[in-house]
């Protein structure tokens, strides 16, 4: 007899079936045992009513089991899972596997051990339910991602994630040898979608980006993944926040339709969105932080924390949106690429996308003019040879172009409300793990 996964066992009833999984969680009561068993699909409750070896049972065994679907008595439905109207009786019991003593208790609703415990043993805690919804969202965000932007006419590419050069400046970069060269783990897809847009116009990529930033916060990691979407023959920076506006209404709207119970697990609520994401300029934010904080980062060259938590806050009660596009940023303070305001060159047509306090998006249109993307390597202080490539396809010709990216994990963070970022990756890099937790040197 073939296996039948447990969704599937709702149209059983009066059959018998081979069903397969983990025990999830092992109840007796006197000389019957309860089980709820788990596999991909769901759970469901099996009775043991007479089978000795289910006595050794535990949770995480795997097992094979043959039994009759029967419906349950009317005042034991279990309304809180899918297959909560019917049970199996056993018949017959095969082990496949068994497990160790467990370090926590996988039963309940909640694990409540320390991220770091839960990072240790990450193979037995992505199993939980609420960990194994964490990761059912981020799969939602990516495959909307991908089946929006395919609609909106973007091809996907596949990019190197070792590269020759430093794509946004400064040192938080990942030196690797490369044969008898030195090379670089990337920090973003960048160059290498701005040279395709020179072959299909519209480009997308998922893309691991590296940053080697000495530093442990809840908000970053050394390793993530980038959604990454680049566009050409644009009219200017604002057909690029339009794309943002149609791919995260995209992706809410796929959230809403798929993920309605894992949403439901965290009590998430997805974003509320005005009719049009609001946009400031970077100077404006400052400025209403000000007025409303009397905090005095006018000058400064970014938001800072809280300033994007603040402006966060009065776009919710202006707007009654939950995102916010901060528009020209600095040029001196954006990488080499970012197109500078024509009516203000000081400052970029590049923009911060800004959700619940938290940066979610970053994009801008970019320079397509050889000679000026020339003199601004050199004036970033590298070398036009070093991005030979790169600027080879803007010396044949490219359009006016721009993009933007999103993190995987932030989003699915912000979107659940997650305390850390590393609740969102199924096996998070940074400066102390590498799976397992590295010791730290003495200073």
């Amino acid at each position: 007899m073939q296996r039948t996964l447990i969704s599937k066992t709702l149209n059983k009833v009066g059959q018998e079936v081979v069903i397969e999984g983990w025990v999830n969680t092992r109840r007796d009561h006197g000389k019957i045992i309860f089980i709820d068993l788990r596999d991909r699909t769901g759970l469901l409750q099996v009775v043991f009513l007479s089978l000795e070896e289910a006595k050794n049972l535990r949770s995480e065994w795997v097992v094979e089991i043959t039994g009759l679907v029967k419906e349950r008595p009317e005042k034991l439905v279990n309304p809180k899972i899918a297959t909560g109207k019917i049970e199996i009786e056993a018949k017959s019991l095969k082990i496949l596997a068994k497990a160790e003593e467990l370090p926590f208790d996988t039963g309940v609703e909640n694990l409540n051990v320390s991220l770091p415990v839960l990072l240790d043993f990450r193979s037995l805690s992505l199993r939980h339910p609420k960990n194994r919804a964490v990761f059912k969202v981020q799969e939602t965000v990516i495959s909307s991602f991908r089946e929006i932007l395919t609609k909106l006419g973007f091809t996907e590419i596949q990019v190197p994630t070792i590269v020759p050069n430093i794509t946004e400046g400064g040192s938080q970069v990942f030196k690797i040898k490369y044969f008898e060269n030195e090379a670089f783990l990337g920090q973003s897809p960048q160059l290498y979608k701005q040279i395709m847009v020179g072959v299909f116009e519209r480009v997308f990529t998922l893309a691991h980006a590296y940053r080697a930033e000495p530093s442990v916060t809840t908000r970053h990691m050394t390793e993530y993944l980038g959604l990454d979407a680049e566009m050409g023959f644009i009219r200017d920076f604002d057909e690029i926040m339009e794309t943002v506006e149609i791919l995260l209404r995209g992706i809410f709207k796929a959230m809403a339709e798929e993920c309605s119970e894992e949403l439901e697990m965290f009590s998430a609520v997805l974003p509320s969105l005005s009719d049009k994401i609001p946009r400031l300029k970077m100077r404006e934010a400052q400025q209403v932080i000000f007025e409303r904080t009397g905090r005095d980062n006018r000058n400064e060259p970014d938001l800072e924390p809280e300033d994007e938590r603040e402006i966060c806050r009065y776009v919710l009660e202006k707007f009654k949106s939950e995102l916010v596009f901060i528009t020209h940023y600095p040029t001196e303070k954006r990488p080499f690429y970012t197109y500078p305001d024509p009516k203000d060159p000081d400052y970029t047509c590049s923009f911060d996308l800004l959700g619940r306090g938290l940066e979610w998006i970053t994009g801008g249109q970019r320079i397509n003019d050889y000679q000026t993307l020339v003199d601004n390597v050199r004036k970033w202080g590298n070398k036009p040879e070093d991005f030979a490539i790169y600027l080879q396809a803007f010396k044949y010709g490219m359009p006016p172009e721009g993009g933007f990216c999103l993190g995987a994990e932030r989003i699915t963070m912000q979107i659940l409300g997650l305390e850390n970022i590393r609740q969102a990756s199924l096996f998070p890099r940074d400066m102390e793990r590498i799976d397992i937790r590295l010791s730290r040197p003495e200073k």
